[in-house]
């Protein structure tokens, strides 16, 4: 596979513009229309893009390759097992979680593991009254007998990362597994994870997420999807061909030597445990995926919600991606481990792309109004196979993989799953550039309600919410411009790509009226309790 700086060299030589004249567009428009400079000015980028943008669609299918070739090399029992159990840590990060720290601690208390050998530590970082009730929670435990114990900081410096890395100076676990506030682990978590770590060369045991609240409504079953890719396929194809992959964070355990031998948790990027992961595996520990263990979670409810965490996910990743892919590139290791790790860091480059050719579709569509079949047939074809339809065929064949995932309730939601993506381009492309350019900001948590299945809590979410800014009206922007798009590709017959761009005009329209709309019941809520305030005095 041609690796990125040949790639890039390739789209941008000197006699790249010879050859697309030569072959395609002078050939396609003789006759017709013959291209000028301008034209090519257009055409060159645009193209160039949507190449560099496949090379993230055929990994797709690659990954797909890769999860068919390897998913027998995943280990479904440990190949040894302790003759004697070692003490296990469990860390559990909270901010300011008062409507998930109940359902957590109940669940984590019940798990099966002796007493003599477990350690809790409740790392609290809370402002708000999640603070004095977590407390007292942990208090009514140790009361009962569990080994509980409540840190709390007065100050967020590190963010989780250094609430994890503050709890390490007092564990007392040979291993801890960590959980954020919204995950509810099962009772058997550790008897089936303990185990793996008899190897010493283990450091990262990691399970698969799975969802409470999957079916509460289109968005969390669209991002159950988008993890799926994640969970399902990713981390399978790379864990079975000893490539590098990542703990996510949660619902895993590390070796504490691993962690310190590593470097410690570090929070100059927002995903501290993707850094942690690369940095371990660049230092020889191996780590394991165990798809067969699942732990429950919670998924955002709302799009402002799950654009916090993509924004997080995407900045951080990028920041990883400045600050250990030179090493990786480095590293005594096989070519195809740098290449996974490459294509693992850098995936969200593709929104600032996107926007790029976005703001040049329209013009390109006027410039080839004369394009024929056989140029469609020629051009957009295998671009439209290695992008769009790579995107397609990836999340529906992950249903299927899943096993308990309905391949046809998939197809029902990919307009909503492609939609999904498009209300992320901006947010996103502005994470990235804020990591491009070395910008810092705080770790944003992911709120978390305590929601299950098709449960409706409307009046919790109002609690969390922030103001909109400028991003829904550009949204909106974005979303006017493809309808106008839509409407020149109709009247020029070019009905192919009308509903592609309708996919686009639902993205941001979506995302711009739904911040719009919460935004509105925050102040509809704001001024009823300043009312009731008022009333009351």
């Amino acid at each position: 596979m041609i690796s990125a700086p040949t790639l890039f060299a390739f789209l941008f030589s000197s006699s790249l513009s010879d050859q697309i004249s030569r072959t395609f567009f002078d050939d396609t428009f003789a006759g017709i229309h013959q291209l000028g400079w301008f034209d090519y000015a257009l055409l060159i980028p645009y193209f160039a893009l949507l190449t560099i943008l496949s090379f993230y669609g055929l990994h797709r299918y690659e990954t797909i390759r890769g999860y068919l070739k390897n998913r027998k090399n995943i280990p479904t029992e440990p190949p040894q097992r302790y003759a004697e159990l070692p003490k296990v840590t469990i860390q559990l990060p909270l901010f300011n979680e008062r409507f998930v720290v109940e359902r957590l601690l109940e669940t984590v208390t019940q798990i099966d593991y002796p007493r003599e050998l477990l350690q809790i530590q409740v790392l609290d970082d809370s402002t708000d009254e999640t603070h004095p009730f977590t407390e007292r929670l942990v208090n009514e435990y140790r009361a009962q007998g569990f080994p509980v114990e409540y840190h709390h900081r007065t100050n967020r410096y590190g963010y989780k990362a250094g609430a994890l890395e503050e709890g390490l100076k007092t564990a007392t676990g040979e291993v801890v597994a960590v959980f954020d506030a919204d995950f509810v682990p099962p009772k058997d978590f550790l008897q089936r994870t303990i185990h793996h770590f008899a190897d010493p060369r283990v450091g990262v045991v990691q399970t698969r997420w799975s969802y409470l609240n999957r079916d509460y409504n289109t968005l969390t079953e669209v991002q159950a999807m988008l993890l799926d890719g994640h969970f399902v396929l990713e981390h399978v194809a790379r864990a079975g061909h000893g490539l590098y992959f990542n703990f996510n964070g949660t619902a895993g355990l590390l070796r504490v030597a691993m962690i310190r031998d590593a470097g410690g948790w570090q929070h100059d990027t927002l995903t501290e445990d993707s850094d942690l992961s690369y940095r371990a595996q660049l230092k020889g520990w191996r780590f394991v995926y165990l798809p067969d263990v699942e732990c429950p979670s919670e998924l955002p409810v709302d799009l402002q919600g799950f654009q916090v965490q993509q924004f997080r996910w995407a900045k951080g990743l990028t920041q990883v991606g400045m600050k250990l892919l030179r090493d990786v590139m480095r590293a005594p290791v096989p070519w195809r481990v740098k290449l996974e790790a490459f294509c693992h860091m850098t995936p969200n480059i593709a929104y600032p792309m996107m926007i790029a050719v976005t703001a040049l579709m329209m013009p390109v569509m006027i410039v080839r109004f004369y394009s024929g079949w056989h140029q469609l047939l020629l051009i957009d074809l295998p671009f439209m196979l290695t992008n769009f339809f790579s995107v397609f065929v990836f999340y529906i064949y992950t249903q299927y993989a899943r096993k308990e995932g309905s391949v046809w309730k998939a197809i029902k939601h990919m307009p909503a799953l492609l939609s999904a993506g498009v209300a992320l381009t901006l947010s996103n492309t502005r994470a990235v550039i804020e990591a491009l350019v070395g910008h810092q900001t705080a770790f944003v948590r992911t709120p978390k309600y305590a929601i299950t299945g098709s449960e409706k809590k409307t009046n919790v979410p109002v609690k969390y919410r922030s103001k909109v800014g400028w991003l829904p009206w550009v949204e909106l922007a974005f979303g006017t411009y493809f309808l106008v798009m839509i409407l020149y590709a109709i009247d020029t017959y070019n009905f192919i790509a009308a509903p592609l761009l309708s996919m686009f005009v639902v993205g941001y329209y979506w995302s711009a009226f739904a911040k719009l709309h919460a935004d509105f019941k925050q102040r509809l809520a704001w001024e009823r309790a300043r009312r009731l305030a008022e009333q009351a005095q």
